[in-house]
């Protein structure tokens, strides 16, 4: 079975991917493409998972990731062992062959280029790290490597739909306390209790930035089991862990 790959024409011919969880080696209840150590699977099949993922993006790339903590930071790529990840939510590099790495289980994952600065961006972005500015985070480091926020387009993955995402009104209130007009990623569900549109708001974070251009996938981890990998729906089945996805971007040489 061959990898389950998405890719976004706003990208256009950057190496990138946002991976599903088909065409991978995991057994068990995390089977397919999971490419997460912390998920308790056997350390030999993720690095095999994550070494066809390399494959089909940018064959023979370093691939770079930090240890995602739901917060706000980005950083700079770097040459990094497994053990000594920075803790970080983003990263950046204009750096040809290298692969920027990001994990999610339905958080957004979120992939930035400038093509004409020839720098790319990676972000985890679940709702404490959207609120927080992760995605702004990110627009500004790669400004800081010759990015122009006005030729950035970005891209935002397979995440929680609305649908599925249901919250409480403490969640909800968060968002309105930092502003109000957020109450329009939030609607009734069929229980009466607030849904929230995460990749709505993560689009809405994108543009207020003022980059080029975004796109968002419309792809819920929740609704399809044999595709995707969802931390919510294993929680909800009982499950003892969940796979993880990854989201990849880099630069050609």
């Amino acid at each position: 079975m061959s990898v389950a790959l998405f890719r976004s024409p706003v990208l256009g011919a950057m190496p990138h991917g946002f991976f599903g969880r088909s065409g991978g080696v995991s057994a068990g209840a995390m089977w397919g493409l999971n490419a997460g150590y912390g998920s308790g699977d056997d350390p030999a099949a993720i690095a095999e998972n994550r070494r066809r993922a390399i494959e089909a993006v940018l064959p023979g790339a370093q691939l770079t990731t930090v240890h995602q903590v739901h917060g706000a930071q980005c950083v700079e790529a770097g040459d990094w062992p497994e053990p000594e990840r920075p803790r970080a939510d983003a990263l950046v590099t204009d750096r040809p062959g290298l692969l920027l790495g990001i994990l999610t289980a339905d958080c957004a994952p979120v992939l930035l280029a400038d093509p004409d600065a020839r720098v790319v961006g990676a972000a985890h972005a679940g709702w404490r790290g959207a609120l927080g500015g992760i995605t702004e985070s990110t627009i500004a480091a790669m400004e800081r490597l010759g990015a122009r926020r006005e030729r950035i387009c970005a891209a935002v993955g397979p995440c929680i739909g609305q649908d599925s995402y249901e919250v409480d009104e403490a969640f909800r209130a968060r968002f309105l306390e930092q502003d109000a007009a957020n109450d329009r990623f939030f609607t009734a569900g069929p229980a009466g209790r607030p849904h929230f549109h995460l990749s709505g708001y993560v689009r809405h974070r994108l543009l207020g930035a003022g980059i080029g251009a975004v796109e968002t996938l419309r792809l819920d981890t929740y609704c399809d089991p044999d595709l995707f990998y969802s931390y919510r729906r294993s929680t909800h089945r009982g499950e003892p862990s969940y796979g993880r996805h990854i989201s990849m971007i880099g630069l050609v040489a």
